[in-house]
């Protein structure tokens, strides 16, 4: 063989390898970037994990827009929308219904009975004790009952229930307030503190009641007052993103009232129509802390006023949940009550009992786990499902 003929054969052996080599990188071009583009799109990756890989997207059409305004209509996108207000009375009704069903049930037992004499009342009065109504309003409930089935002749169950009805509704007070004072004075939004014991459900409820303004088309911005409690600040920022809303935090362990006073500042500034501020849930034994809540509240007044103070008491605690109310009453000006967990079954005379302690409305309910789990307080739709 001479050499020409061997050079040719090297020649040729190149070219195809070469084409070969080609074809391959064609082929594998939108599975791997060259190496020169890795580490932008690693970067993008762990900046903007919501986004798909760069070198997994097809080709934008001429007429799609950039890559920046895609990724905006994504990060929109991702925002919730809360549940109307009509919603969530319609679903929760029924989730009362089913929980509360023991109270009203055994209610109407008893005064379906033929005949209604002394131990039948007691055993009412027992029902009305248990679900913690308390004493007065239990003796109240009771007495007017008796009285006007016996004036008024009733004697079939029907009629029992409806006079139950009534009476129940006018001993939760129908003609209190419940609207939530949410809109500020001079163009200053309306600010909410909300306070109350750990456990309680605090922090849940300001991300609900969140959700609750912005299904209502208002601004919102959150205060992460709570700055004793690790995870608060957290929990109630990843409640605001969900919707769109920002959270104002501090340092963990901070001063509660500077964030306060800092969210409050940001709402102002932002036009924005409410500012929630959780705080820390306070021990209502330990003086120390009920005073510092009244710093919180005075320092926050120092930009704009607190058009309402929401206490936050578990459903379940019956008599202690009284106590907490008391002695809340006594450091802030508490103008409505969010009752949460109220699903027990016998539990749901605490709205009765905490009002006529605080003298207060019972404004919002909280029931399940859900994002969308808090409704507006109506008395004639809570004892509705009561006795259904």
């Amino acid at each position: 063989m001479t050499l020409t003929v061997l050079l040719l054969i090297i020649l040729v052996a190149v070219v195809v390898l070469g084409a070969g080599a080609a074809l391959v990188i064609g082929r594998g071009r939108k599975e791997l970037p060259p190496p020169s583009e890795l580490d932008r799109v690693t970067e993008e990756v762990i900046e903007h994990p919501e986004h798909p890989e760069p070198h997994l997207e097809d080709e934008l059409a001429p007429e799609e827009s950039p890559a920046s305004d895609s990724a905006s209509d994504t990060a929109v996108d991702t925002i919730e929308r809360p549940e109307s207000t009509q919603g969530r009375l319609v679903r929760l009704r029924a989730r009362l219904a089913r929980s509360q069903g023991s109270l009203g049930k055994g209610l109407l037992a008893v005064l379906s009975r033929s005949t209604l004499d002394d131990a039948a009342w007691e055993e009412i009065e027992d029902t009305l004790l248990a679900a913690d109504v308390g004493v007065t309003a239990t003796d109240q409930l009771v007495t007017n009952l008796r009285t006007r089935m016996q004036v008024e002749g009733i004697d079939d169950p029907a009629r029992a229930k409806a006079a139950l009805r009534e009476e129940l509704i006018g001993l939760i007070g129908p003609s209190l307030d419940r609207t939530l004072i949410s809109t500020g004075t001079d163009g200053k939004p309306g600010v909410v503190l909300v306070v109350g014991v750990n456990g309680t459900g605090k922090t849940t409820t300001v991300g609900r009641l969140a959700r609750v303004l912005v299904a209502e088309d208002k601004s919102v911005v959150l205060g992460a007052a709570d700055t004793f409690r690790a995870a608060a600040a957290d929990q109630l920022q990843t409640w605001g993103e969900r919707v769109g809303v920002p959270t104002v935090r501090g340092p963990e362990g901070g001063d509660p009232a500077s964030v306060g006073f800092e969210a409050v500042q940001r709402g102002i500034a932002d036009g924005t129509d409410v500012v929630l501020v959780d705080t820390a849930g306070r021990l209502h034994t330990k003086a120390g802390l009920m005073d510092e809540l009244g710093k919180v509240k005075r320092v926050i007044e120092k930009q704009a006023p607190v058009t309402e103070v929401l206490l936050v008491i578990d459903a379940t605690t019956g008599q202690n949940g009284l106590t907490q109310a008391r002695v809340f009453g006594e450091v802030v000006d508490v103008t409505g009550i969010v009752l949460t967990k109220l699903d027990g079954t016998a539990k749901g005379g605490i709205v009765i009992a905490v009002q006529r302690e605080l003298g207060v409305p019972v404004k919002f309910v909280g029931l399940g786990e859900g994002a969308d789990d808090l409704a507006p307080f109506d008395p004639a739709e809570f004892v509705d499902a009561l006795l259904e």
